[in-house]
């Protein structure tokens, strides 16, 4: 019943997608080789690569945790993503960084990768994406507190609109003890920063 309800959902995605052609493309157009198999290319992608985090769960992805009494901050960055913006559909790309102080567990840091793609493989916007990240490493991990900060180009700000090839967007969500202790945030702040910086002297080295 499964393999039947996807297969009939990805032929109904076809067929809306090659609606969706023939409505904006000059009467004709729809029937060049290159867009034959289109609407269902479309409509796999979106399944398959774009929003496939509607069937993924947090709570699940966090629940591996290991006990840890440590109180130190814990931090990945640099965690590479994509999304795909409500209001135009339009996807986005960019960097995550992400950082919590374990409320007495800790999971493997593939874990956290995980976790931004569970949110940002799905229609949302970037301030969402960060704040979802950040509450679920409170809410299901008990990390005392929890950050998220994404930097990514937007292309409703680079392609169309504006036009702004070298624009990028920039989100930070806070949550538990961090989202009213401003030394901790100032501490993941810098290390973000540090690391960007270092990031930017390699580049300037190779080139």
């Amino acid at each position: 019943m499964a393999a039947a309800r996807v297969r009939r959902g990805r032929d109904e995605a076809a067929r809306a997608v090659a609606r969706f052609l023939d409505a904006l493309l000059p009467p004709g157009a729809r029937r060049a080789e290159d867009l034959r198999e289109t609407p269902a290319r479309v409509a796999e992608a979106f399944r398959r690569d774009l929003l496939d985090g509607y069937g993924r769960d947090p709570e699940k992805l966090l629940a591996g945790g290991i006990p840890h009494r440590g109180e130190g901050l814990v931090a990945v960055t640099h965690i590479d993503f994509h999304a795909v913006c409500p209001h135009h559909l339009l996807p986005y790309r960019g960097l995550a960084h992400v950082a919590y102080v374990p409320g007495g567990r800790v999971v493997g840091f593939g874990a956290l990768a995980q976790l931004v793609d569970c949110f940002a493989h799905r229609l949302v916007i970037e301030e969402e994406l960060a704040r979802e990240v950040a509450e679920s490493l409170v809410r299901f991990l008990g990390a005392s507190g929890a950050a998220c900060i994404l930097e990514a180009e937007q292309l409703c700000l680079t392609v169309r609109g504006e036009r702004r090839r070298g624009a990028r967007a920039h989100a930070q969500a806070f949550a538990g003890q961090m989202e009213s202790d401003r030394g901790l945030q100032r501490r993941v702040l810098s290390l973000f920063a540090a690391k960007r910086a270092r990031s930017g002297a390699r580049r300037g080295r190779g080139g």
